[in-house]
């Protein structure tokens, strides 16, 4: 049975592959799995953020016209948002799952949650697949070829760590060596009430 993260990466690369079928940041998601189902959220998760990272390609051409910048970087703020978001949704399906765990009265808490864990693996994700496009373009010199496979394969190596590390922290938390806390990001330079610039305009 393949673990959690093995179906993360499957995921991720599925989300990855329908987006550049397209490879256009304005396509329409159409996400295969159940609403309700974690795959939802997962799959979802990386489509945003492989929409966010063509964004952030976009924004970096020192020719763009100032207005579509500002466009743009609006964009990407609210598309952080839902990511955040996502990230929590997907917190609170580990809650739920290991809610009935008994945790014992020497367990400790990790660095950080197990969906931020998975969010820094679906954007991992996505940089294999931009640096492989690299390290196999016919259009480059053999030595970029030879640096990005270079990376290339550090990020493969990072990749089966950082999977590694997830399911043996999911394996604690299912054991009640480790307990999960779920705290809000509470972003206020989003928040009218909290972001000064905003609340002083009114």
């Amino acid at each position: 049975m393949a673990s959690f993260t093995e179906q993360c990466n499957r995921i991720f690369n599925q989300a990855i592959c329908d987006y550049h079928i397209k490879n256009d940041v304005d396509t329409p998601i159409n996400n295969p799995y159940d609403r309700d189902s974690v795959e939802n959220r997962l799959y979802l998760k990386c489509w945003i953020d492989t929409v966010q990272w063509h964004l952030e390609d976009i924004i970096r051409d020192p020719h763009i016209d100032p207005l579509e910048a500002l466009q743009l970087k609006r964009r990407i703020d609210r598309s952080n948002q839902d990511r955040t978001d996502l990230v929590e949704q997907i917190d609170s399906y580990f809650r739920q799952k290991y809610s009935n765990v008994h945790v014992r009265p020497d367990a400790t808490i990790n660095t950080e949650s197990p969906a931020w864990a998975v969010d820094r693996l679906s954007i991992l994700a996505l940089k294999i697949y931009h640096m492989r496009e690299q390290a196999e373009r016919t259009d480059a010199d053999a030595d970029h070829r030879a640096k990005c496979q270079s990376k290339l394969n550090v990020l493969l190596e990072q990749q089966v760590d950082l999977g590694t590390a997830i399911d043996q922290l999911l394996d604690d938390i299912a054991a009640g060596r480790k307990y999960m806390k779920v705290y809000r990001q509470m972003k206020m330079y989003n928040d009218p009430s909290t972001n000064p610039v905003l609340y002083g305009k009114k």
